[in-house]
């Protein structure tokens, strides 16, 4: 199992809500269900309504290590994502009961947290350890915040030179379109303001000149 894609529950639970422009898909029980990689799981299986909540309070602290780390404090970051890690520590079973091979004998695997209580647990200790595991191979600043105004959704940077800047394509389109409309408008308004008065100069005696060429 490679456990640093568990960094991606991370990501899924942070992005479910999007403050700035006043979204939220984390409202049911089959919202939480959704968040795990299986509804299948036995930790989906374990959803209940008070799941909501909770997850949205650990979706809160999962924010604020995200932003921390973004913003360059990187011992914030870690301090926030220890103090959910003792919260909600991993509790790891060997399993292969669901998975044989091709002699019929099992494939054995670890699982982070199945026989936490709730699904709030079980969700969190997964997504925690992911999330520790990517940071501690990659570094913190690794962990981002999309630049694209307004979406300011977390994401992974998993780029060879630290340059990820934006969670999608579809941001980052969106932000360098907004960017060169930006200097478009900046030309034309410097344009504007060092051009050639609105009607033609005169010279003494009244005849009209051409306006300066460099003007």
């Amino acid at each position: 199992m490679e456990l640093a894609l568990y960094a991606d529950f991370a990501v899924r639970l942070v992005n479910s809500e999007e403050p700035d422009r006043g979204t939220d898909t984390l409202v049911s029980v089959d919202a939480v269900r959704a968040l795990f990689s299986s509804p299948n799981s036995r930790g989906a299986q374990l959803a209940e309504p008070a799941d909501v909540p909770r997850l949205r309070s650990v979706r809160a602290r999962l924010r604020a290590v995200f932003e921390a780390a973004a913003g360059g404090d990187e011992v914030g970051g870690v301090n926030l994502l220890n103090a959910l890690m003792v919260e909600y520590p991993v509790s790891p079973l060997v399993s292969g009961h669901d998975h044989l091979d091709e002699s019929g004998r099992p494939r054995w695997h670890l699982h982070l947290a199945d026989n936490a209580p709730t699904a709030t647990a079980t969700f969190t200790a997964v997504a925690c350890m992911g999330l520790a595991i990517h940071l501690t191979e990659l570094g913190a600043d690794r962990l981002g915040i999309c630049q694209a105004a307004p979406c300011r959704n977390a994401y992974l940077d998993t780029s060879t030179n630290r340059s990820r800047r934006y969670c999608s394509d579809r941001c980052a389109t969106r932000a360098n379109v907004a960017a060169y409309r930006a200097r478009k408008r900046q030309e034309a308004a410097a344009a504007l303001a060092g051009g050639a008065p609105d009607g033609p100069a005169t010279a003494p005696g009244g005849a009209a000149t051409a306006p300066d060429a460099g003007a």
